[in-house]
């Protein structure tokens, strides 16, 4: 039971920081953004590049004139998404668990 028990533990904590993993790199994309960083920079084209299909539907929910606050808004409402996703699934694997 004890064993059973540290299991469930540690999917539900893998879940939670996958969820994290996910949602600080649609952040740090919203930030280098923002912050105007050169597009052509590895690490600006390599969060670009990741947090893309990241974003899934939320990439272009709200399209303003202005591209920073779009990044802002739709890829902000990704990385909300993935927080909340990730912590209902690890509460869920905890009960069922």
């Amino acid at each position: 039971m004890a064993a059973r028990d540290t299991v469930v533990g540690v999917v539900a904590g893998v879940v939670r920081w996958v969820g994290l993993v996910l949602a600080l790199t649609l952040v740090i994309h919203v930030l280098l953004t923002v912050g105007q960083a050169n597009p052509d920079n590895g690490i600006t084209t390599f969060f670009a590049e990741a947090a893309d299909p990241l974003a899934l539907a939320f990439r272009n929910l709200f399209t303003p004139e202005n591209a920073e606050l779009r990044v802002l808004v739709n890829f902000g409402l990704a990385a909300l998404f993935w927080l909340i996703v990730s912590s209902v699934l690890s509460r869920l694997i905890r009960r069922l668990g």
